[in-house]
């Protein structure tokens, strides 16, 4: 009976050490893939005041959108959470939207050296930005699970593992985008 009791023991015991780790392990993961998502965030970051100086002096009268934009690149993106830093970037992607509808409307502005160098730029960011979002969704989807499901739920309250949030496109972003000939 003694034994018994002793393997209920070690069993429970080599259960909560390799969810531990596992829950560890996941919890580095996303961690990692944030990390590689942020590169690419600051990168757009730093690339959009340069952006909306080439756009201000083509379109005076899109005065609102670039003191949005303005406003919102004043915060310290380094100083951000993670979380901050998802809702910073959604505010962003609203406004570059603008930004490139804006600049529809000049066509003089689409010709210029300087915008399309930045446009390109931002297109290759964009799809990094775009794959990145992919890989830490995944890891987060896999670290949910294991803090949701049973039994190892219950190793996730013990230990304080949380869920963390998923960077969703913004309802912009999930529109159809009109093409016009």
């Amino acid at each position: 009976m003694l034994y018994l009791i002793i393997g209920i023991i070690v069993v429970i015991a080599i259960y909560l050490f390799t969810t531990y780790n596992g829950f560890v392990k996941t919890r580095n993961a996303v961690k990692e893939a944030f990390s590689t998502m942020d590169i690419y965030l600051k990168k757009r970051w730093d690339l959009v005041p340069n952006l909306v100086e080439v756009v201000k002096g083509y379109a005076t009268h899109e005065k609102e959108t670039f003191e949005k934009i303005t406003s919102l690149r004043t915060q310290s993106y380094d100083s951000m959470s993670m979380d901050n830093k998802i809702n910073a970037n959604e505010q962003l992607s609203q406004g570059l939207s603008k930004i490139m509808a804006i600049s529809e409307n000049y066509p003089e502005l689409k010709s210029n050296e300087n915008f399309m160098q930045l446009n390109s730029e931002l297109s290759k960011i964009e799809e990094d930005i775009a794959n990145s979002r992919k890989y830490y969704n995944g890891t987060v989807v896999i670290l949910n699970n294991k803090v949701e499901m049973f039994p190892s739920n219950i190793v996730a309250k013990i230990f304080g593992f949380k869920e963390e949030k998923l960077f969703e496109a913004t309802e912009e972003e999930k529109n159809n985008v009109k093409v016009k000939f």
